[in-house]
């Protein structure tokens, strides 16, 4: 039987959608897994998705300090034991949505995080650190500016975790949020601005990553008005998770 998660070495199609350009055709029932303090990732995976989308969302328990080497472990024991919580038979397939847990814990056990909630679950699986590769390298991307929200070592997992793929970190601005407070306090006027400069930086595109930063209209905005690529981790869920679900959707495009 094949295995319904996301593997590092599957091809990947070539185009960009925009569902300000091109709706995609059918409504998605997805089964969400995030952090949670997150307040953000369903409201705006929904606004990415097709009209009438679904979320059916679990939110994952943590401390109110940012996710590090240290307490990645008891949370992805979490993530997978509430995985299985799901109502498998009215979802489509899932999304684990923790850019930072992903890229923390690196390529391989990101890869096998995803295989295993694919076969708690028996649906399939992407998770957002894979689905940010996936479009980078879609893209072509070698040397990437990044916006975050994360401490200097979570950065440098980040850095590391893109370093795996052979894309280079040529900018990175950081609000260097200490904890979920200070991380939910982050407005889109503020990710907007650290965007805009990063859009000016030596590099081939722009990625913001973490999926509780509010980026839908800042992506939607200066994407409009750039040249160059701006992606950011929701965006990038929602664009990998719709052509899982329905593989013809890019010969559409």
């Amino acid at each position: 039987m094949t295995n319904p998660s996301v593997s590092r070495d599957v091809p990947l199609p070539s185009a960009l959608h925009s569902p300000l350009h091109s709706p995609l055709p059918s409504p998605l029932r997805v089964g969400l897994m995030v952090p949670a303090n997150n307040t953000t990732m369903e409201p705006e995976l929904l606004a990415w998705l097709p009209p009438g989308s679904t979320c059916q969302t679990l939110r994952i328990a943590r401390g109110p300090a940012l996710l590090d080497a240290t307490t990645l472990p008891a949370y992805r024991a979490g993530a997978l034991e509430l995985a299985k919580s799901f109502d498998r038979d009215s979802l489509d397939l899932i999304v684990y949505g923790c850019t930072a847990a992903g890229f923390i814990s690196g390529p391989d056990a990101d890869t096998q995080l995803g295989a295993h909630i694919a076969e708690l679950t028996g649906l399939p699986t992407i998770t957002t650190a894979q689905a940010m590769v996936r479009m980078l390298a879609r893209h072509a991307v070698k040397r990437v500016a990044l916006v975050t929200p994360y401490l200097d070592v979570v950065n440098e997992r980040l850095t590391a975790f893109l370093a795996a793929y052979d894309i280079a970190v040529t900018s990175l601005s950081s609000f260097k949020a200490r904890n979920v407070d200070e991380l939910a306090a982050i407005s889109s006027a503020q990710v907007a601005e650290l965007t805009r400069q990063a859009l000016h930086t030596d590099s081939d595109a722009v990625f913001v990553a973490c999926s509780q930063l509010p980026t839908l209209e800042v992506v939607r905005t200066l994407a409009a008005t750039s040249a160059k690529p701006l992606f950011s981790s929701i965006q990038v869920s929602a664009l990998l998770a719709s052509e899982m679900v329905q593989p013809g959707l890019q010969k559409d495009r």
